[in-house]
């Protein structure tokens, strides 16, 4: 029987070694690796071809096989996959999406930048400009480079992978949603109202008001309960599906 990944990534952290071209961790040849594993062929490939899928292996023709920094994609995989099979419903993304991207805010008040800030006010400024000319393929993007430059802002490993993985399976979604806001509001200025809603999340985190730029992103969302008391309220998530 394999041994549980977790162990066997501990014990691969043991015999790699470190790069020094790259500063990569290097796992040994197959063959010294089987070996110092104790294990066979067949098996060490099996497990290291799963942690290659997974993205913590990285293979380079020539060079070698490495210990890597996985990308999101595997947990956008996973939500793509649990999407189509049903596992997980469309409103309980939704719902999650609006957990994090309130605490990611909420964070990005007490650890944002004055450089960051303006990287975000400046998505928010092509938003409206893009929106307002009409490309609502550029409007999209720039709504996009907001929320992830608002991530990043915060700087958390977990929440990256969370909202990567969740953009990756609600952007047609988004896309949709934006299309849908700028067919109803009937035209005109009004009409781009949700995007500017960016702007009182960007004012929040420049005054250093977590709470404020909770509620703000609330208010994106379209989320009922937006004062101190609601917004702090356990399972205030009525989500009207207005935000982007």
């Amino acid at each position: 029987m394999s041994e549980p990944l977790e162990a066997l990534v501990a014990r691969l952290l043991q015999v790699a070694t470190i790069d020094e071209e790259s500063g990569r961790r290097r796992l040994p040849p197959e063959r010294d690796l089987c070996e110092a594993l104790g294990m066979s062929r067949g098996a060490l490939r099996e497990q290291l071809a799963v942690l290659e899928r997974l993205g913590f292996v990285q293979r380079a023709q020539g060079r070698g096989t490495y210990l890597a920094d996985p990308t999101s994609e595997f947990v956008s995989s996973y939500f793509s996959l649990s999407r189509a099979l049903g596992l997980v419903s469309d409103e309980e993304f939704a719902e999650s999406r609006v957990m994090v991207e309130e605490s990611i805010a909420e964070a990005a008040a007490t650890r944002a930048t004055p450089e960051q800030v303006a990287v975000l006010r400046a998505d928010v400024d092509r938003m409206i400009e893009s929106a307002e000319s009409g490309d609502e393929v550029a409007a999209l993007e720039a709504d996009l480079a907001f929320h992830r430059h608002l991530e990043r802002a915060v700087g958390n490993s977990v929440l990256r992978l969370l909202h990567a993985g969740l953009y990756h399976v609600l952007r047609a979604d988004i896309a949709a949603r934006r299309r849908e806001l700028a067919r109803t509001a009937g035209g005109g200025v009004s009409r781009y109202a949700d995007d500017r809603v960016h702007h009182e999340i960007v004012d929040a985190i420049e005054a250093r008001d977590p709470e404020s730029a909770r509620r703000a992103m609330r208010r994106h969302f379209g989320v009922a309960g937006t004062d101190t008391a609601e917004a702090s309220e356990p399972g205030r998530l009525t989500n009207s599906g207005s935000g982007a």
